[in-house]
């Protein structure tokens, strides 16, 4: 498991303790050159988690009792909630630049959330293979699809890209229930519009431009399961984390009740 050891196990020059955080697209390089090989782990990990449900998916599309292996794929989507959960909380912790142990970290919140995270999670799925065979029929020239539909489509990816992401920071650190999580998610989306929607627009960009050259994206595949996804979570929680954060103030509180530990230990 020499993998999964902790990336904090070798010396460095570390970060001087008042040095104000890097913005911007030098904040991105610098989280992307410091913890790439987090970001390699996390990738793996995840697409272990889902692999099950796509490969029933594609089984389907390839006329293998399609119904039969749709709903089967839905029920195997059941562990990706709380990966996902587990995904954005790994990563959110690189950008409080908190020390981590990938396999620890992931696997803890995983168990934590898998469960509340399920429903939601299954329910990202169905939409992500629905946008599957939707733009699977528009490529294909379907006569039945009307010529709104692609836009219909691009705009609920948008909206659902916009969305999502908070469930599933709330799962990974606010204790509400599903319902009000959801309620929170939407709100919070509309009320920070502008990172939304740009945290939608560049996490979302990479499979923009998968399927708008597709099929010969598929030649790119493999980066997308050795990294592509950590790359465009990062993105995306580049916009709406900080809102995030300060609308709860979690580095704050953390930072505080580390300080408290410390000096009880003292």
């Amino acid at each position: 498991m020499g993998f999964f050891r902790a990336s904090y196990t070798k010396p460095g020059p570390g970060v001087p303790k008042d040095e104000p955080r890097k913005k911007g697209v030098a904040r991105f390089f610098e989280v992307l050159g410091r913890d790439f090989g987090d970001l390699l782990k996390l990738n793996l990990l995840f697409c272990i988690c889902v692999l099950p449900s796509i490969a029933a998916f594609i089984a389907g599309l390839f006329g293998y009792y399609f119904g039969i292996m749709l709903i089967v794929s839905l029920l195997a989507a059941f562990p990706v909630g709380g990966a996902v959960t587990a995904y954005m909380f790994y990563i959110t912790k690189m950008l409080r630049d908190d020390p981590s142990f990938v396999w620890f970290d992931f696997k803890r919140k995983f168990l934590e959330n898998y469960r509340q995270a399920a429903p939601v999670g299954m329910i990202c799925m169905a939409f992500v293979y629905a946008q599957i065979w939707l733009w699977g029929s528009f490529m294909l020239g379907d006569p039945g699809i009307d010529v709104i539909l692609p836009f219909v489509a691009f705009l609920s990816i948008i909206v659902f890209l916009m969305i999502t992401p908070y469930f599933f920071l709330h799962f990974a650190y606010i204790d509400l229930n599903t319902i009000q999580t959801v309620k929170n998610s939407v709100l919070m989306s509309l009320a920070y519009i502008p990172r939304s929607f740009m945290g939608a627009l560049l996490g979302g960009l990479m499979w923009i431009a998968f399927a708008l050259f597709f099929p010969v994206s598929l030649l790119f595949v493999p980066i997308v399961i050795l990294i592509g996804i950590s790359i465009s979570i990062l993105l995306n929680l580049m916009w709406i984390w900080p809102p995030f954060d300060s609308h709860f103030k979690i580095e704050e509180t953390l930072i505080k009740r580390l300080e408290e530990e410390e000096s009880g230990e003292a």
